[in-house]
């Protein structure tokens, strides 16, 4: 599947993305990944630094959902799809590697493993109040002033 334009613009605005796995007793695990790409259109791919779980979790079920969210419009994606690992001092992560370098500099000399995840579906996310007519100029406007609230 292709990611959408709209999908494209939150993951690469945002790159914090929070991802599903199942582990081996089959039970769910979510954690954030700060460190996402987009590959291509069908591929996004985020840079292991510390997650041996999520590691584990995908060796044993190797798909995920991840969700990646406008924190002040409240709007965002989900993608779904089977992952792949592709390790460091490979070619192919040579070539992958890149990327990372030139978003995150140092960070990105302790990613381990690089975590493709092939898209196969794609869908949107929104916070109810869009259902009662709520525009995203007014959701912008309320979270900025709760986030200025939080963080004065």
């Amino acid at each position: 599947m292709i990611l959408p334009a709209s999908a494209k613009h939150v993951i690469e605005t945002f790159r914090l993305g929070y991802v599903a796995t199942v582990t081996p007793g089959g039970r769910p695990s979510v954690s954030p990944k700060g460190t996402f790409v987009i590959i291509d259109d069908n591929t996004i791919a985020f840079g292991e630094i510390r997650s041996p779980q999520t590691l584990t979790n995908l060796s044993h079920l190797p798909e995920c959902e991840v969700n990646f969210i406008d924190p002040f419009a409240r709007k965002g994606v989900r993608v779904r799809g089977a992952t792949s690992t592709v390790r460091r001092d490979t070619e192919a992560f040579a070539t992958l590697y890149p990327q990372w370098e030139t978003l995150w500099g140092d960070l990105a000399k302790r990613i381990n493993v690089i975590v493709k995840i092939a898209v196969a579906e794609v869908k949107p996310l929104t916070t109810p109040p869009y259902d009662d007519g709520a525009t995203e100029e007014e959701m912008v406007a309320l979270y900025k002033q709760k986030y200025a609230e939080i963080y004065p």
